[in-house]
């Protein structure tokens, strides 16, 4: 799919802000005889995951207009965004459906350019595998194709670092912006942290 090097692609996977969280992935091999090409996975993409981050790029879009907005507007703004979630909910339970138990591994990071899991299953340097990802305390999801780029070991299973070779705008916006949202999450838990420890200290 790339011919670019191992470092290269470590280059690139790097270029997009990565962040530490655990969420669920779906990982399958991609067959080695056959070729693959962007339309080709669009075809083979799940109807949910295209609902799924084609609403959620409809929402954003009717919402920013309208977010400046103040009064009346932004009763609206606070209505529409409460029916977003509800719909967001929804489409979290449906695509709970397409985790698939038998591929389901533990997600460490992820961000625009990649995801890194841990596995107990063997996977190789180039393999290429079909990922789903679900970030599911967001109801976040997204289906891409992937190479495997690193192999590194913590204190229990190997981790593998996949870096995204086919995957839509809208899908990697939106985990651009689910880890933008985990990071500013992990800034608000330290700095509360780090004021109940200064209270502690204080009395």
């Amino acid at each position: 799919m790339n011919s670019n090097s191992i470092q290269q692609k470590l280059e690139q996977f790097n270029e997009f802000f990565t962040i530490e969280h655990e969420f669920s992935v779906n990982v399958v091999l991609l067959r080695k005889d056959k070729t693959y090409d962007y339309q080709s996975f669009i075809h083979s993409m799940p109807t949910p995951f295209k609902m799924a981050s084609d609403m959620a790029t409809l929402d954003q879009a009717a919402l920013r207009p309208l977010q400046a907005l103040s009064g009346v507007a932004g009763q609206l703004v606070e209505y529409l965004n409460h029916q977003a979630q509800k719909i967001d909910l929804l489409m979290g339970y449906i695509l709970n459906q397409q985790v698939d138990e038998e591929s389901h591994y533990q997600g460490i990071s992820f961000g625009g350019g990649g995801i890194i899991f841990s596995s107990e299953t063997t996977f190789n340097i180039a393999d290429y595998v079909e990922l789903k990802v679900f970030i599911q305390d967001d109801n976040c999801a997204a289906y891409c194709y992937g190479e495997i780029i690193e192999v590194s070991q913590n204190e229990a299973l190997p981790l593998y670092k996949v870096i995204f070779h086919f995957i839509r705008d809208e899908d990697r916006e939106i985990l651009v912006r689910a880890s933008l949202h985990k990071q500013s999450e992990q800034l608000k838990a330290l700095s509360k942290k780090r004021q109940q420890s200064s209270a502690h200290s204080d009395t």
